[in-house]
């Protein structure tokens, strides 16, 4: 309800600013954004140390699960940037940032793709 109550109010005051301040708006926006992000880092924090302790209970390589957190990290921090820059007019600069993040995606997951075709092809004779 915090979120939803910041968002509104952010969201009435960029309106009001956009009229006759437009730069002021989009540091609005973004101030705003940020804040969000700071208020969910316990939460995340709380959904990564579940992860680790399954993947540890199941014996899953650290390594492809940390892979796996960058690529998720990647993909809403590239959202994150898109939206602001779209939030400022600058929709070309924002799918200039969503097509770096796929390409940063595929290159790392490059090595589990590998991984789980090595173990398919130990299974499949």
């Amino acid at each position: 309800m915090q979120v939803v109550g910041l968002g509104l109010v952010v969201a009435v005051l960029a309106v009001i600013l956009r009229g006759s301040k437009p730069e002021m708006a989009v540091l609005l926006s973004i101030s705003a954004g940020i804040i969000i992000f700071l208020a969910m880092i316990g939460r995340i924090n709380s959904v990564l140390e579940v992860i680790k302790d399954l993947s540890a209970r199941a014996n899953l390589s650290m390594v492809y699960l940390g892979t796996i957190l960058k690529i998720v990290g990647i993909a809403y921090v590239a959202d994150f940037g898109a939206q602001i820059c779209r939030d400022a007019g600058e929709g070309a600069v924002a799918s200039k940032i969503e097509f770096a993040a796929k390409i940063i995606v595929l290159v790392m997951a490059v090595p589990i793709v590998v991984a789980v075709l090595n173990s398919l092809l130990k299974v499949v004779p």
